[in-house]
């Protein structure tokens, strides 16, 4: 198998001089060579045709043993050293300290069509940053990664990517909800892939430990190898970094609420310093179209990062990494006239990704109106939002007392309408058929335009748990049968217009479908 390592993190910064792989605090150093766990039978389940491409490797070289040992840990790559980064984070708002890849393997640096690419695997053992954990992963959490990885990537949204899945063999014990009940799963390993994995709390750690000199290296090392276009490190390259950071964070954040993603852990530690979605844990998409609703289970009390909040929590994480940078630039002028930027730049943007999702392609001041009044209306009865605004595509300006036939198929409780909701519905597609009137482009092309940005297809958490429920017992059909759709997610396609349905009643309050923890 023949990959074009060209390894930079490791060679151009600080290592920890301790080679045991025991928990400790490390200091003056960005990462700690480790390596993989070996497994009792590893077996590969699915690859990613995309992401072999863009690494330089053939379909041949994945039937390969070598392919297998190296995917999954059992075989380190020629003229490499495995590392797992050190970094800090806050953690729902609370500084957590040094945290790290406490399941997460960095392999090396591949370098192909002149992009280089980070390979990492996850859950394949233990780190110094593992604290009470184990560093591996289980199978239910590892397809959920996988597949929202590339699922995300071909909606367009910034993300990782995956190159493939793998079981590992062993059983893993874990406590899925927290309560006590722990029992034995299926392990399993998932070959991440990144332009960087460098996050926030890269950064964070450094500042915090008052390292200035080793902060200073891993900022200007990103700056070297991801932001060259800014130029040579100084106070104004800084500046003109955190900006950039501000901007790509902001732009993913954006096509999150665009599609109805969410996160579910926006800790600063789980922020990409390139605008990417990073760490696929209890994450969801909106099913019902709710504000206020978070995947996960941990964050159910105070919803932290609800739907509605990614947009303000991206601004607080962006103030820790602001607070990081500082020792480097000296005043905090420059930093607070970005930072002081987001909320218009976020306004701005939103709007107009609505507007694009409503079929507007023309500026009126009265558009924001009309947005948040239909968020409002949307969220007086539960409605699904993809087929809500897939099928909004499908309404006509001629005929507005037709609006709610075209949409009903979104109502999960059809009897919930009341004449008061109804009433409310007809009112907004007036108006909105008012404003679609002053659009000189035809329902034809707006439909096309509408239905290049509001999906058809998303991965439903009860689509996954489909998958995994299959693949528990042996049967990964339905993984690529999921991976296939997602890899074209705007298009009609007819033959599986079975996953273009509401969530079933049976997934309503199931766990894995409703409710999801940080256990992996």
């Amino acid at each position: 198998m023949q990959l074009n390592v060209k390894d930079t993190f490791t060679k151009e910064l600080p290592a920890d001089p301790t080679l045991e792989n025991s928990r400790r605090q490390v200091k003056k150093a960005c990462f700690s060579y480790v390596t993989p766990k070996k497994t009792k039978k590893p077996e590969l389940l699915h690859v990613s045709p995309e992401m072999l491409s863009a690494l330089g490797l053939s379909e041949k070289e994945v039937n390969s043993a070598s392919f297998l040992k190296v995917f999954t840990g059992n075989s380190v790559l020629p003229n490499t050293t495995p590392y797992a980064m050190c970094y800090g984070g806050h953690q729902f708002g609370n500084w957590a300290g040094q945290l790290g890849d406490g399941r997460a393997i960095n392999l090396a640096e591949v370098e192909h069509n002149n992009k280089l690419w980070a390979i990492q695997l996850k859950g394949a053992g233990e780190t110094p940053y593992s604290r009470t954990a184990d560093g591996l992963a289980v199978l239910r959490s590892s397809v959920r990664e996988y597949l929202c990885s590339e699922a995300m990537h071909h909606l367009g949204v910034p993300t990782t990517r995956a190159l493939s899945l793998a079981l590992s063999g062993d059983e893993v014990l874990r406590d899925m909800l927290y309560d006590g009940n722990a029992a034995y799963e299926k392990g399993a390993i998932v070959c991440r892939v990144a332009t960087s994995f460098l996050r926030f709390g890269n950064y964070q750690i450094f500042a915090a430990k008052q390292d200035e000199e080793t902060l200073k290296a891993v900022v200007d090392y990103t700056i070297k190898h991801h932001f060259a276009h800014l130029g040579k490190p100084s106070k104004e390259t800084y500046l003109k970094f955190f900006e950039a950071v501000l901007d790509s964070t902001l732009e993913m954040l954006i096509h999150w609420q665009r599609v109805g993603f969410v996160h579910g852990v926006m800790n600063t530690d789980n922020m990409s310093i390139l605008g990417q979605t990073i760490d696929y844990g209890p994450y969801g998409w909106l099913e019902g179209y709710d504000h206020n609703w978070t995947p996960n289970t941990t964050d159910n009390q105070f919803k932290r990062y609800r739907y509605g909040a990614q947009l303000d929590i991206g601004l607080w994480n962006l103030y820790q990494l602001a607070n990081a940078l500082y020792p480097l630039i000296g005043e905090a002028e420059g930093l607070e006239r970005i930072l002081k930027s987001y909320n218009k730049k976020a306004q701005d943007q939103y709007l107009e990704m609505m507007r694009s999702k409503l079929g507007l392609f023309s500026y009126e001041k009265s558009d924001a109106e009309l947005i948040y009044s239909l968020e409002e209306t949307l969220q007086l009865t539960e409605t699904d939002m993809t087929i809500f605004f897939r099928t909004l595509s499908n309404f006509s300006a001629n005929n507005s007392s037709k609006g709610l036939s075209v949409i009903e198929n979104a109502f999960y409780v059809p009897n919930e309408v009341s004449d008061t909701i109804r009433q409310k519905w007809n009112t907004w597609f007036k108006h909105y058929a008012e404003r679609l009137q002053k659009e000189e482009t035809t329902s034809k092309v707006r439909k096309e335009k509408m239905n290049q940005v509001n999906p058809k297809y998303v991965l439903r958490n009860y689509m996954a748990q489909l998958a995994i429920d299959d693949a528990n017992k042996g049967d990964y059909k339905l993984i690529d049968e999921l991976f296939q759709l997602l890899r074209k997610p705007y298009d009609e396609q007819p033959e599986n217009e079975k996953w273009f349905v509401k969530r079933p009643d049976w997934a309503r309050h199931k766990v894995g479908c409703s409710m999801l923890s940080c256990s992996s």
